[in-house]
């Protein structure tokens, strides 16, 4: 049970942002979002956005950093990944 986050690459409203998802279920990564402060807004699905000024006190709440690759990987491989042509139109 991880809630995983990435790097804050992902350009967005004059910030960068990164993603916290679980490897296990959705339920872990509500507790981990409403322990950090993070509205739930910022759930998409599957991850909640994050922007880059809470990417170090989520690491330190527990958030294990990973590169990109893995953190699609791990995503996929937990199942709750939502693809994107399952994703409603904005």
């Amino acid at each position: 049970m991880t809630v995983l986050i990435d790097q804050p690459i992902w350009p967005a409203h004059d910030t960068v942002w990164a993603h916290i998802v679980s490897d296990t279920s959705l339920e872990e990564l509500h507790e981990f979002a409403e322990r950090a402060g993070i509205p739930r807004r910022g759930f998409d699905l599957d991850h909640y956005d994050v922007p880059a000024r809470m990417w170090s006190d989520l690491v330190a709440l527990g958030a294990e950093p990973v590169g990109v690759r893995e953190f699609v990987h791990r995503l996929q491989a937990s199942g709750l990944r939502v693809a994107q042509k399952d994703r409603p139109a904005h």
